[in-house]
């Protein structure tokens, strides 16, 4: 990917924050009940490795997928992880859907010319507010063809034993990445910490309260993060914590 010249310093800047930060401190206490010292956690959408430095940290004999499709985001998150040393992470430079293929990913052009790498995103490229959208929407976007996998296709070809948790922010297309792992689901009734908003997932042509239909299918109950209050359908944009038979 070529960036800029502004998008270079802005690149600089974000894997100095990578490093040198650790956000999601609050959600220890929520997290840690979830995430045994041997457990396995898929990060979806790792991002800046944020989550998955903290996830690392709960489960030091455990091993962390961190799923992250776009190259300018592998980018800031390997030396987030190298400066960590966290070894038990493993990037996978793959998105998850119902079904595996190639998909363009769109990357906001925020204002300034700085890459909104953080709302990144699969289907219809609509606009949307803060990082470098508002009324007209971002100015541009710097798209990238990507892999796609399915969650059972990944876990029979790991041959997982356990899966302890599964972080999902793919701006949108949450419901597809469940969906291709509804055996997976099944079999190990893992966590789910969910980001649930209803217009990024109609870019995928889904629902917020599909997804909470879908996942109630499952057994699934809902609680909205963080203070885990009960949701027994949507509230509203935000992360949710879903857990088979609400456990």
């Amino acid at each position: 990917m070529r960036l800029t010249l502004r998008q270079r310093a802005s690149w600089a800047a974000h894997v100095f924050k990578a490093v040198t930060q650790q956000h999601h401190r609050a959600l220890v206490p929520l997290f840690a009940p979830l995430i045994p010292s041997e457990a396995v956690v898929l990060d979806v959408g790792a991002h800046a490795g944020q989550f998955a430095k903290l996830f690392a940290g709960l489960a030091p004999r455990g091993h962390i997928y961190a799923f992250e499709p776009s190259a300018y985001a592998r980018s800031v998150l390997g030396p987030a992880l190298a400066a960590g040393g966290r070894g038990r992470v493993e990037v996978v430079p793959m998105g998850l859907s119902d079904r595996a293929g190639d998909q363009v990913l769109h990357t906001p052009v925020k204002r300034r010319g700085g890459l909104g790498f953080g709302i990144a995103h699969l289907g219809e490229d609509e606009g949307r507010g803060g990082e470098g959208g508002g009324p007209a929407g971002p100015l541009s976007t710097v798209d990238q063809t990507i892999a796609l996998t399915t969650l059972d296709a990944f876990a029979q070809a790991r041959g997982l034993e356990r899966l302890d948790l599964i972080k999902l922010d793919i701006e949108g297309w949450e419901l597809r990445a469940l969906a291709g792992g509804e055996r997976t689901l099944r079999r190990f009734g893992p966590a789910l910490y969910v980001e649930v908003d209803d217009a990024m997932l109609a870019r995928a042509g889904d629902s917020a309260g599909g997804l909470f239909a879908w996942l109630s299918e499952l057994g699934y109950v809902a609680r909205r993060a963080p203070d885990l209050t009960p949701a027994p359908h949507w509230l509203g944009a935000g992360d949710y914590l879903f857990q088979r038979g609400g456990a």
